[in-house]
């Protein structure tokens, strides 16, 4: 039974300490570029509004998702997922549905009006679960590395 776990509390703090440290193997799967400071990068993370929940079964860690909730103008208030992974050995057994539906109603109990991300567009088996998840595409993100 997958069961899901709010790793941080409103404020951004971590509260399930546990499960934040088992976290990080399967966040690292999808950000391998992560500095060695795994806490120390997640709690700056937290501090400018980012949140962490998980996806656990037993005493495991199956997916991981990184989320915020703000307003912006294009698409006013949203949850904005940063980062949603599921164990590459758990990958089409429902661990990431339970997150994104997990992220959803959060988002709707909460009043708003979209659940968003990005997707690298080299991760095509990815695009395949949002779509078939009821996601569009509703536009292109840029980027420039400024260093």
């Amino acid at each position: 039974m997958i069961q899901i776990v709010e790793v941080t509390d409103e404020k951004g703090a971590v509260a399930a300490p546990d499960w934040f440290r088992k976290s990080e193997s399967v966040h690292r799967q999808l950000r391998t570029a992560l500095p060695s400071d795994y806490e120390g990068k997640m709690k700056r993370v937290f501090a400018g509004g980012g949140r962490m929940c998980v996806a656990v079964e037993g005493a495991e860690v199956r997916g991981v998702a990184v989320y915020r909730l703000y307003e912006n103008t294009f698409n006013g208030r949203q949850l904005y997922v940063d980062d949603l992974v599921t164990d590459e050995k758990r990958r089409s057994g429902g661990v990431g549905r339970t997150l994104l539906g997990y992220l959803e109603q959060k988002a709707r109990a909460a009043g708003f009006e979209n659940l968003a991300l990005d997707s690298g567009t080299q991760r095509q088996q990815a695009h395949k679960f949002y779509f078939r998840e009821g996601m569009v595409a509703t536009a292109f993100h840029f980027g420039k590395k400024l260093k």
